[in-house]
């Protein structure tokens, strides 16, 4: 493998730290055909909003052709649009609208895994000695076990979705590795034909004209080879497999190469985000110094697993917020010298952020615009997940037949059968923690499923629509999606919240979370009140100069005092 570039990195900071990237899952977010599920030309019709917004950069979750066993993270071929999303003739309209109205393009990266139906998994599969049997991670039973026998996997590996990481292939006797779904099989980056494959493809929809990448679970793409077993948890069924191929061994030589073979000579205009679950800040920085040529920035879970229990995600403890200081805190400084930050708190994967974080009920307007301002306040770059603008809540659905996320559907499953959880329980902690509230479909208006289609829409739109919508959000006085748009616009005009340096107040104080951003000889300080009850400032936390608050200026005389959910921009110091 030869060595990264090392060539010197800009001057300038780059154009995405004063950026705000907003995600799009296009299964939910409009459907302009009646069937159900959201499309191309449902985004193309909805580009205005979006740009009136003031969003930079739009996600898209993969729309490539695809089974769905999923939702569209298991691929069957890179280079087609599913035909339930569209076209590539409407996804080129997609992407000259986007550009004409000033934005970028970036799309979901999945090559960790492919679908099983992806033709390289069927050639892998046909027979023992295919030129393209070493594309993915094949191997025999385990030693004394006959292919099929209880504990014959060749490792103790669970799935992130439930069961087994390996599935037998009768055909050929031996079984695949699948870090998720079985219809999922692992790639196997060790063999440098895959790697080639990947960045052909990459270049070619880079060529198309989109403008980066982001990485589905791409720290995972490296595993030890040798495959050991894992640590089986308590109470657990299969082995954490996680040490053995979390920023494996070879992933930085991988990045530097996919940056060499893809990147290289037009990465200033783009930008590439690799997802990384277990990565550590020692290792963020690694991964997104710009001098190492490999990645802008990466999504890291720490902060969104705070207020798991010790039986993990479904586990639900609620939020210390002490402890996500902390957390933020040491990813702030962490990488204050050194790499770039991703801020966010909602996406596909994570229930809605005013029923987790804050209060959807009482305060939804003012619990979703305080963590809104908590967010695009810290030093990195925000990213806004569809209907997070609004404040949409999770879902309330009463029955494990109302979901469609096969990671919910399976632990229910696997709680309730082979743990022999009380089903009521174990539906109790999905509602609070399934992907699907996150994947109820956009809320545009009180019409019909909430105008997202003329349909019966692919999962239940959530009843709360006649009231939480884009229509009446956007004409009430009280406006959650204009408040966005004055992070958005304060983002871009000032130098210290793009590129400031953080400071955290109040460490320990249970419901304050308080801290400056310094730049240039100007400071902000921020303060909010995370709680549902008045908040007594200590002494002389809330002078300044009010740039944005959540509340009404009838309030500003008191400078002592945070209401319920209240937040602040003080500019303290400065031109």
């Amino acid at each position: 493998m030869s060595e990264a570039k090392t060539e010197s990195t800009p001057s300038e900071p780059a154009w995405w730290t004063g950026a705000v990237v907003y995600q799009i899952y296009p299964r939910s977010f409009a459907d302009s055909d009646g069937d159900g599920v959201g499309d191309l030309r449902g985004i193309i019709g909805k580009l205005d909003y979006l740009a009136e917004l003031g969003v930079d950069v739009l996600w898209l979750s993969p729309v490539y052709q695809s089974p769905h066993h999923d939702n569209g993270y298991d691929i069957s071929d890179y280079r087609l649009i599913d035909p339930v999303f569209g076209d590539l003739g409407q996804f080129r309209e997609l992407l000259d609208g986007v550009h004409r109205r000033g934005m970028k393009l970036v799309m979901d990266l999945v090559v960790n895994h492919t679908s099983h139906e992806h033709e390289w998994f069927r050639e892998s599969s046909s027979s023992l000695d295919h030129p393209k049997r070493d594309w993915y991670w094949w191997r025999d039973p385990r030693d004394g076990f006959a292919a099929g026998e209880q504990g014959a996997e060749p490792t103790n590996w669970g799935s992130a979705f439930s069961g087994p990481a390996w599935t037998l292939h009768p055909a050929t006797g031996q079984y695949y590795l699948h870090l998720f779904a079985s219809q999922q099989p692992d790639l196997n980056w060790e063999n440098p034909e895959v790697r080639a494959a990947v960045y052909e493809m990459m270049n070619w929809w880079l060529d198309l004209g989109v403008d980066g990448f982001r990485m589905d679970v791409i720290n995972y793409i490296s595993k030890d080879q040798t495959l050991p077993d894992g640590k089986v948890p308590a109470g657990g069924l299969w082995g954490d497999g996680a040490p053995h191929f979390i920023s494996g061994p070879r992933i930085h030589d991988y990045l530097q190469e996919m940056h060499r073979e893809v990147f290289a000579g037009r990465d200033a205009e783009l930008i590439t985000v690799g997802e990384m679950p277990g990565a550590t800040i020692e290792e963020a920085r690694l991964f997104t110094d710009p001098a190492r040529r490999e990645l802008d920035m990466i999504f890291q879970f720490e902060h969104v697993g705070l207020d798991y229990g010790p039986g993990g995600k479904w586990d639900y403890q609620g939020l210390d917020l002490a402890d996500l200081k902390a957390s933020w805190n040491r990813w702030q400084t962490g990488m204050a010298e050194t790499g770039w930050n991703s801020l966010y708190l909602n996406n596909h994967d994570q229930p809605r952020l005013v029923s987790r974080f804050g209060d959807d009920t009482r305060f939804r307007y003012e619990s979703a615009t305080l963590w809104a301002t908590l967010l695009h306040l810290h030093r990195g770059t925000p990213y806004i997940y569809q209907g997070e603008e609004l404040g949409m809540t999770n879902v309330p659905f009463s029955s494990i037949e109302d979901y469609r996320d096969l990671e919910s559907i399976n632990y229910f499953n696997e709680a309730t059968a082979a743990l022999g959880l009380d089903p009521d329980q174990v539906l109790s902690s999905i509602r609070v923690m399934s992907r699907d509230n996150a994947r109820t479909p956009m809320q545009w208006s009180d019409a019909a499923q909430a105008g997202f289609t003329t349909g019966e829409p692919w999962l239940s739109v959530n009843p709360n629509y006649p009231t939480i919508n884009a229509e009446a959000d956007r004409a009430s006085e009280r406006s959650i999606f204009q408040y966005y748009q004055r992070l958005i616009r304060l983002r871009h005009d000032s130098a210290v919240v793009r590129l400031g340096r953080f400071t955290l107040l109040e460490d320990h104080h249970p419901t304050l979370y308080a801290f400056t951003r310094t730049h240039g000889g100007e400071t902000l300080t921020v303060v909010a009140n995370v709680s549902g009850e008045n908040l007594i400032l200590p002494q002389g936390a809330g002078q300044g100069k009010r740039l944005l608050s959540n509340y009404p200026d009838s309030g500003a005389g008191d400078t002592g005092r945070l209401r319920p959910w209240e937040a602040r921009v003080l500019q303290t110091a400065g031109p």
